[in-house]
């Protein structure tokens, strides 16, 4: 077997489960799973109609490189979305199998080891993805991390020693943020795009929860803030996906977009992975790329769970409104963010997230530790009574 394999960590619900292992939730009481950002809103009939009608067409092998259809469809939406950014469909996009494998995968391309022996640095925000630290390590790499502390929750990369700079191949960042929301402004893109014309890393930009925002306020993107910056896109690439825009988590689509060189890599790996995406979901995904409509009415559903859920958080808990994406990053009062999910379990049989499960241990400290996360995923209803529930067990 691959030696590299135990080196994974134990994923942050296995660690969860392994927590609560023993402990009973109150009798008939049915569980809220408030811990795993699925999204629980219906699929658009949209995308729904237009796999159906392709389904012929699962007789085909696809190809890797996606339709020219899908690429064209991305590039559209990205220049409508980033206020014009100008993708090239054939050299600069490429669809893959949501966010999650692409990320991993393009790990597995870009690493390397470099001239003295010593393995590739990762650089990874704390708390994070876990596949970011997954890829690291399969890829034969090393993780160093960047904790994000209060009050803007976005990594301190001046915890980055010279040292580590110097061997660093990958960059992971993620606006908006898992956990906390945060959004990286246009000064922040420029201080980590200063990074990299000093150490010539590559940026691996996770734009998944991009369309989940609040009052208009689009987070902007990697390639568009080096657009706006007036840089190319070498060095950068760009992940998204439909799971969270488009409530098709299932679907498993998405693309990635950025440095053509990068990509032409990456289609080649690719191709010998066997990773192309079937013809049906490539038509769906079109008609999602190409309709707004129904991201409208999914960002109006999560604002007004938030516009409910907060006032009833904010009666006891210091909690505010994410910058993006449907997560609650609550500050535990007394610091113990796993007695507090066990609290919740047994009580109420809600789940949450401990934070310190969703970072690492540094010589900064735990950076998730005193932290739950909360996924707004659910219904309206089941929410406010979450919220009703957490509130008044605090208070007691």
């Amino acid at each position: 077997m691959n030696p590299l394999l135990d080196t994974l960590k134990p994923y942050p619900f296995a660690r969860l489960r392994e927590a609560m292992a023993g402990l009973e939730a109150p009798a008939g009481a049915a569980p809220v799973p408030l811990h795993i950002g699925e999204p629980k809103h219906p699929t658009p009939a949209v995308i729904t109609d237009a796999l159906t009608a392709s389904l012929a067409e699962l007789e085909k092998y696809p190809l890797s490189a996606g339709l020219p259809e899908l690429r064209q469809a991305c590039a559209g939406w990205a220049a409508r979305r980033y206020d014009g950014l100008q993708l090239d469909p054939e050299t600069e996009i490429l669809p893959v199998l949501g966010s999650r494998e692409a990320l991993f995968s393009f790990a597995q391309v870009v690493l390397e080891h470099v001239s003295d022996g010593l393995k590739p640095v990762v650089v990874s925000p704390n708390p994070f993805y876990q596949i970011y630290e997954g890829a690291t390590l399969l890829g034969g790499g090393e993780i160093h991390f960047a904790n994000s502390h209060a009050p803007r929750f976005l990594p301190d990369w001046s915890q980055v020693p010279e040292t580590v700079w110097q061997r660093t191949k990958l960059v992971f960042v993620c606006s908006p943020d898992n956990p906390s929301g945060s959004v990286m402004q246009l000064g922040d893109w420029a201080e980590l795009f200063a990074l990299q014309d000093r150490y010539g890393f590559i940026i691996a930009s996770d734009e998944c929860y991009s369309e989940i925002y609040f009052g208009g306020n689009k987070p902007i993107g990697g390639l568009q803030a080096a657009q706006q910056l007036g840089r190319s896109n070498k060095g950068i690439v760009m992940f998204t996906s439909l799971s969270k825009r488009s409530n098709v988590p299932g679907l498993r689509s998405g693309f990635v977009a950025g440095d053509a060189e990068l990509l032409k890599a990456f289609l080649l790996y690719r191709t010998y992975h066997g990773s192309a995406m079937s013809i049906p979901v490539q038509r769906a995904s079109i008609a999602a790329w190409n309709d707004e409509a129904h991201v409208i009415e999914n960002r109006r559903l999560y604002q007004e769970k938030f516009d409910k859920v907060l006032p009833i958080l904010q009666t006891v808990f210091d909690v505010c409104l994410p910058d993006a994406s449907f997560y609650i990053w609550l500050k535990v009062p007394d610091g113990d963010d796993l007695a507090f999910a066990k609290t919740l379990w047994q009580q109420a049989a809600i789940q949450v997230l401990p934070g310190r499960f969703l970072a690492r241990d540094t010589e900064h400290g735990n950076p998730g530790a005193g932290y739950v996360r909360i996924a707004l995923v659910a219904d309206v209803e089941t929410c406010v009574k979450a919220a009703q529930t957490i509130a008044a067990l605090y208070r007691s």
